[in-house]
């Protein structure tokens, strides 16, 4: 199933049900009084958050929700039914957007969560609350309010652990194929993904982790050029970044350090914080060099860019440090949990002054 992330639908709540003017009409009772009974209020419509889903595809081909309207109420006080919600089903780390004014309306992103999109119309009034010491039989009523109308823009982060980047055709597929079960079409050429792919990557019974394939990013994409932003945004929701670096370019004079620099200027531009996140360098295809000469100009790309962080060599081809690399992010990843839940349950602590209060 190819990956959508983008959608426009069209949300319609139900209408509230009218308010009714009737009069008890009863044996032996000659002048009842106002029994109009209030209108059912207009089914809403909700988004719900779905674990199971990973794409917007289902929303290309049905377009428009509509929740039932509300009933009418009746004699002797009868309310008239309400409609009822309708919930819409959608990936998590979809973001709600109202087309027409642009406003964020909100962000799915747990399994279960419920997000309202268009409010059901109230019911309206019946007469029996017109009546008064000097109106006994009023026939005056209050219809039931529209629902909302909302013509919404959905739009899907990938929600990843980890996030593969870099330069199209730098090895990023073939690495997701190699360490995960994902099969995502690889090939020699540029822009080879058009879609993120999302790989479960297991390192043991109880220890597994999220990786995306991003599709390869060029100088620009920030702007737009080649896949553009539409997929810079992706990154926003990983934690760690593996950033690939093709140590065996088609393009003979390609510097790989040039286009570290290029990469990091595109996400500076999209994102600022994409910069703060956790980064390492990979070094890929090192099969296609001898062992000796791959080594010797991945660290002239480190010492060129002045790099601290994190870095390894690997191939996706032969395997060879693919494994390592995986248990080092799992056992980073793991330490990032850790000191969020520490920092989580470390109590809030107040300032005291040095002096005691005077008393």
């Amino acid at each position: 199933m190819k990956f959508v992330d983008e959608a426009l639908i069209t949300v319609t709540a139900g209408k509230g049900g009218n308010g009714s003017a009737s009069f008890r009409r009863e044996k032996y009772i000659q002048f009842g009084g106002p029994d109009g009974g209030d209108g059912g209020r207009g089914g809403s419509v909700y988004l719900e958050g779905d674990s199971g889903l990973n794409t917007l595809v289902d929303f290309r081909h049905t377009r428009t929700y509509k929740a039932p309207n509300g009933q009418g109420g009746s004699g002797k006080n009868m309310t008239g039914k309400s409609g009822e919600d309708i919930v819409v089903r959608v990936p998590l780390g979809t973001i709600v957007i109202e087309n027409e004014t642009g406003e964020h309306i909100g962000e799915v992103t747990a399994h279960g969560q419920q997000l309202l999109v268009a409010q059901g119309g109230r019911g309206g009034l019946g007469n029996v609350h017109f009546k008064s010491s000097t109106n006994r039989a009023p026939r005056q009523t209050v219809p039931g309010s529209p629902g909302e109308v909302r013509e919404l823009q959905l739009e899907l982060k990938v929600l990843a652990d980890v996030g593969l980047l870099g330069f199209p055709n730098a090895g990023k597929s073939t690495l997701i194929s190699a360490v995960s079960a994902a099969r995502p079409k690889v090939a020699d050429y540029p822009f080879t993904t058009l879609y993120p792919n999302l790989g479960v990557v297991r390192i043991d019974y109880e220890r597994s982790f999220v990786i995306a394939d991003i599709p390869g990013l060029i100088e620009g994409a920030s702007e737009g050029t080649g896949l553009g932003i539409q997929f810079l945004k992706h990154l926003q929701r990983t934690r760690l970044l593996l950033h690939l670096v093709d140590l065996a370019p088609l393009a003979l004079d390609v510097n790989p350090a040039e286009q570290v620099r290029q990469l990091e200027m595109e996400m500076q531009k999209f994102d600022p914080g994409l910069m703060e996140k956790p980064r390492w360098l990979v070094f890929s295809k090192a099969d296609l060099l001898p062992g000796s000469e791959a080594r010797a100009r991945a660290e002239e790309v480190v010492a060129e860019l002045g790099w601290g962080k994190p870095w390894m060599l690997i191939s996706s081809v032969t395997h060879s440090g693919t494994e390592d690399l995986m248990q080092r992010v799992s056992a980073e990843l793991e330490m990032m949990a850790e000191e969020e839940s520490t920092a989580s349950r470390e109590p809030e602590t107040a300032d005291f002054p040095d002096e005691p209060y005077e008393t």
